[in-house]
């Protein structure tokens, strides 16, 4: 039985169902206030050094912090498509694990970015590599499972989610050491629930390559004789010493060996040429 399993069972009658739903009704209210009551976003926003001098709250607000470019109306309906496919994938991921793995999900993932955190206390964090961790989970369950960018082009969770991996590891490169932590810390839980599968995945893809390697290396001469007896069987491969005829009246012009050539109806006929 698995660790989480084990969790389940004691843990699970405090799972919150519709998790996902609630952080996306978070998002959108702080969002409008911020817009039109001109509420202070950097009030709830997680900034350790605030923690420590008491506004522990912001351990749990910051997740409701919508980002800060999301302050224009463009990027608001940007924001608003984003959540909803945040909630269709964190729902579909609920639906299939059950409440208290999803929540278990997204909790490894806050807990190590808050964590993380304290490594620049003085630099405010964000919550996007969170919700961005549910996106990699489903495209790693669904990965042809296509959605329309626009409208218009369809493009398959598996391409995206590449893409980000691939921007990930930009960062990684490039970006900060703050930016690092976070990007670290929120894929972790992606590699606690999917380690194994990625083990299995890059052994398969191994042994595949590995196959095919073989398959296009090996002579065909060595897998398929050239000549075979239609009487006894024999091979130009097993019996390299034999001389083979083919019959040109028999239909598919019959391959066979010196010893049954002469039992043969037909007259002898001449040899194949390769």
């Amino acid at each position: 039985m698995s660790l989480l399993t084990r969790l389940e069972r004691t843990l699970g009658r405090f799972a919150i169902p519709n998790l996902s739903l609630y952080l996306v009704i978070g998002q959108i209210l702080f969002l409008g206030l911020a817009m039109f009551a001109q509420f202070d976003l950097e009030r709830i926003s997680l900034l350790p050094n605030a923690v420590k001098e008491g506004e522990v709250w912001r351990l749990i607000t910051y997740l409701v912090v919508p980002p800060a470019g999301a302050l224009t109306m463009l990027r608001a309906i940007f924001l608003a498509f984003s959540l909803y496919m945040f909630y269709l994938m964190g729902s579909a991921l609920e639906h299939s694990w059950g409440e208290f793995r999803f929540n278990a999900y997204l909790v490894i993932g806050w807990a190590l970015t808050t964590a993380g955190a304290f490594i620049s206390p003085g630099v405010y964090s964000t919550n996007t590599y969170i919700l961005l961790s549910v996106f990699l989970a489903f495209a790693w369950l669904n990965p042809d499972f296509e959605i329309s960018i626009y409208g218009i082009i369809p493009v398959k969770m598996k391409w995206l989610a590449l893409i980000q991996w691939l921007y990930y590891g930009f960062l990684l490169v490039v970006g900060s050491w703050p930016v690092r932590v976070m990007i670290l810390a929120s894929i972790s839980n992606f590699l606690v629930f999917f380690a194994s599968d990625l083990v299995r995945w890059l052994r398969s893809g191994r042994r595949r390559i590995t196959q095919q390697t073989r398959q296009v290396s090996a002579p065909k001469d060595e897998d398929e004789p050239r000549h075979r007896c239609h009487k006894c069987g024999k091979t130009d491969l097993t019996h390299p010493q034999v001389e083979f005829r083919y019959c040109s009246k028999c239909a598919g012009e019959e391959c066979y060996c010196r010893e049954h050539l002469g039992n043969h109806e037909h007259t002898v006929v001449e040899a194949k040429k390769n």
